[in-house]
């Protein structure tokens, strides 16, 4: 038996679905542990090119379950569309979800569209799908769970609840909105739209337990990164869930987990979506942006892009409890002639550059050797070009685990094994 969680070293965007994806082959579950449809991680394979917001990208291993587990918040609409994409490609979806995983409604997401707007400039960067609004409910007790589902007349209980309680404070903070749909009428929407994978509704424990006393492979898959955890982020720019890899058995459904690899995703540069401070950031960013595809995946918008945070990305690793590294997008730095290692910062609070950070703080870098070559074809480290190699190696130092695996273009056979 073997238990490999893939985590964020960063503040998402890292490239975590690919690895992800590569990884399903050898495994019996691939499980989403925590987040909802608030951002997207890209797959490229030979079924197609799919960008997943809620199904583990570990989805199109060819014996691997899908399980979706107590620690998400589940937007049924979008996972209905998400599913049936993946089936038209020729996936068979052999899909669990968890009982105890909270719901995230329209009006979470209008709630959430509505608070960005109030807050204006001050506003968290939120992809405005509903999720902080949806686990604050959880957390007041007033959510709505997906095993409820299976239970119209206790749905119907519950949402009434909630909308007793939400709406007079909705109606009070925002003095535009309007929702008129009634607890019935939600609960009609919520069994028509979630037909099509109401019976997977299940104890995801149970599935997840059975596979364990067999001996199968475990695949735990978190969203975003180190930097956007609740607790340990760059607060408050941050997710609204625990993204840590501690977190994987309690948000999966198996609390007692004892995990046997834990791979921190990186990129081979530094970005963030959103809100907050990206202290190596590149003077000039909008070609680097271009070259590298760096948009985020859930809304279009532009990232932010800088040079590799080695201080960021220890602060993550650490936070990840991670045993090695998975380096991603090492492709787009070919040619990039300034190439250079934030090592250390300068300014104020310096000396504990941990989150959150401030625009007070400056990069110390070290200068790296370029190179030219095209590495798109390259499957052995040993193939690599000499500076190439130079720059994995500075970043293994930097860090103090080893790089296993590398990303030299976005399809799965462009990952090298070391």
């Amino acid at each position: 038996m073997s238990s490999v969680i893939v985590v964020g070293a960063n503040w998402g965007d890292e490239g975590k679905g690919r690895i992800v994806d590569y990884l399903a082959d050898q495994a019996s579950a691939s499980i989403r542990f925590q987040g909802g449809n608030n951002a997207g991680h890209t797959v490229i394979n030979d079924y197609g090119s799919f960008k997943l917001h809620q199904l583990p990208s570990g989805v199109f291993g060819p014996s691997c379950s899908a399980v979706l587990g107590p620690g998400m918040v589940i937007s049924p609409a979008s996972l209905s569309q998400e599913i049936s994409l993946v089936k038209e490609a020729g996936v068979e979806v052999d899909l669990r979800i968890s009982d105890r995983a909270t719901l995230c409604l329209p009006l979470h997401a209008l709630e959430d569209t509505l608070e960005e707007q109030r807050l204006g400039e001050k506003a968290y960067g939120s992809t405005r799908q509903g999720i902080a609004p949806a686990y604050g409910d959880r957390v007041m007790k007033k959510g709505i769970l997906v095993g409820w589902l299976k239970q119209p007349d206790v749905l119907l209980e519950r949402i009434q609840f909630m909308l007793d309680w939400k709406l007079p404070q909705l109606r009070a903070l925002y003095p535009e909105f309007e929702f008129n749909q009634t607890a019935e009428e939600i609960t009609s929407w919520l069994i028509e739209v979630s037909k099509s994978w109401a019976d997977s509704i299940c104890n995801v424990s149970q599935h997840l337990k059975a596979l364990q006393v067999q001996g199968k492979t475990l695949l735990f898959e978190a969203q975003l990164g180190a930097g956007r955890d609740l607790v340990y982020g760059e607060y408050p720019w941050t997710t609204s869930s625990n993204v840590v890899s501690m977190y994987a058995g309690i948000g999966s459904g198996l609390p007692a987990l004892r995990p046997d690899r834990i791979v921190a995703v990186a990129k081979a540069f530094s970005s963030s979506v959103g809100t907050g401070t990206l202290i190596s950031a590149m003077a000039e960013q909008d070609s680097f942006r271009e070259l590298s595809g760096e948009y985020g995946a859930t809304t279009g918008r532009p990232r932010d892009v800088g040079y590799f945070d080695a201080i960021a990305t220890k602060n993550g690793i650490e936070l990840q409890a991670a045993t090695e590294i998975a380096l991603t997008k090492l492709d787009c730095l070919t040619g990039l002639e300034d190439l250079k290692i934030c090592v250390g910062y300068e300014g104020e609070h310096s000396e504990n550059p941990i989150w959150p950070q401030t625009a007070a703080l400056s990069p110390v870098y070290e200068k790296m050797a370029s190179w030219d070559e095209d590495i798109t074809g390259c499957r052995k480290f040993e193939e690599l070009p000499e500076a190439t190699q130079n720059y994995i190696t500075r970043i293994e130092e930097l860090m103090g685990i080893p790089v296993s695996m590398i990303s030299v273009g976005p399809e799965r056979e462009q990952i090298i094994i070391r």
